[in-house]
This record gives C-alpha cells, structure tokens and sequence, in this order.
C-alpha cells in the first residue's frame, strides 16, 4: 500500500511539474489574452466598431460603451500592459476585429520596468505599434492618447512628457490618425495633478478623471461609415 501511495504521488508531483513548466511557457498575460478570446467565442464583437486598446486605464474603465453612446466599442485593455505586451498579441486583439478605428492608451507602464529606458525606446516602441497597425489596416483610422499624470508616478513624468511631445510630433505628419492630450487636462492651475481625479492608490482614475478623457476623446471618434 506504501509503494502504491508513494507512486501516485509521484506521479501527481511529475504532473505539477509538467503544468508549472507548461505555464512557465506562456508570455505575459497569456491567460488574459485567452479570456478575450473565450469572450469572443461566446459572442464575437461586430466588424466596423472603435477598438480601445492598452493597458489598465482602459481596463478599468468598464462603462465605456455608455460613455460614448452611439458609437460601438471593443474595450480590449489588459492591466499591467506594456507596448511591446499589445504589439505581441496584436493578431489576438486588433486585427481579428477588423475595426473602423484603433484607440490606444499605452506607454505608461513601460517605463516602471527599469529606470534605464529611454524615451526614444518608448517612442520607438511606439512607432513600431502605429506601423505595424498601418501594414495591416492602412486606411483605418488610429488615435494616440497621452501619457497621463499620475501622481504615483512623478518621478517619470519628465520622461512621460518628453515621450507624449514625440508621439504629438509624430502623429501630425500622419494621415487618418489623431494625438489627444489628456495630460495637461488632468492638471490644476499649479501644474500638479489634480487628486480628486484619482482613486486611493494615485493611479488609477476615478469617474471625475474618466468624465475628463470622456470629453477629451468624443471629438476624435469615427462615426459609422456605412
């Protein structure tokens, strides 16, 4: 009975093993990437909607749709998201959709992975996000929001705005696309982020903060083609 014990929990120790290399496989938010997609199966998103894409700002913001009425949003923002993080699952939650017109707030995150990235390397991250959008749907329209200034995030709002004034740049000598500046809407008279916008952890926004980017954003949206 011992040996028979000790060989089943072997074999259940082998098999934790195997999954925890298996997980270990998969790149980052792997298992949120296959949420959307079973999401997806269960009622795919029509074709010609505005796609949100990014990072937690637009994770967290789940009354989307009734913030702009009229318009049909796919709100497929992934907390903790970097450039790079959307870039990679790009043929899972950008192109499948076929959207009339791409929405992006990311940028912020990425510069939390190491004090040494640069600005131009999150421009450049940037830059290869936009065009790699353009090779696939090159006619469709795209929109980059600025880097917002979070007041958990001081230390890198130099960097921040270095970054939005060469995305700004940028996007100007681009056609069909659009830079909305929600930075300097979510400062007060001092220049300081305003607190009241921002929940408890000086991240993340509160409804006053999204009611900013509400109006901020409306007037870059597409209506319907068709």
């Amino acid at each position: 009975m011992y040996k028979i014990l000790k060989g089943v929990t072997g074999f259940l120790l082998l098999m934790l093993t195997f999954q925890g290399l298996r997980a270990q496989e998969h790149p980052r938010f792997y298992e949120e990437i296959q949420q959307f997609k079973k999401k997806d199966s269960a009622s795919f998103p029509p074709a010609n909607a505005i796609l949100f894409l990014g990072s937690s700002s637009f994770t967290k913001w789940t009354d989307v749709q009734s913030s702009f009425p009229g318009y049909p949003i796919i709100n497929r923002g992934f907390g903790g998201s970097t450039l790079p993080d959307v870039i990679r699952y790009a043929n899972d939650i950008i192109f499948p959709y076929h959207p009339r017109q791409v929405v992006i707030y990311c940028g912020e995150n990425d510069f939390e992975e190491t004090d040494s990235l640069t600005v131009q390397t999150v421009f450049g991250r940037f830059k290869q996000l936009f065009q790699l959008i353009r090779s696939k749907m090159p006619g469709e329209s795209i929109v980059y929001i600025s880097m917002k200034p979070s007041p958990s995030r001081a230390g890198r709002r130099k960097k921040q705005e270095e970054a939005n004034k060469l995305a700004k740049d940028f996007i100007s000598i681009q056609k069909n696309a659009s830079f909305v500046d929600v930075f300097h809407k979510m400062l007060d008279k001092d220049g300081k982020p305003m607190p009241e916008i921002f929940l408890d952890d000086s991240l993340h926004m509160n409804a006053k903060g999204y009611a900013i980017w509400q109006k901020a954003i409306a007037p870059h949206l597409l209506k319907d083609k068709n």
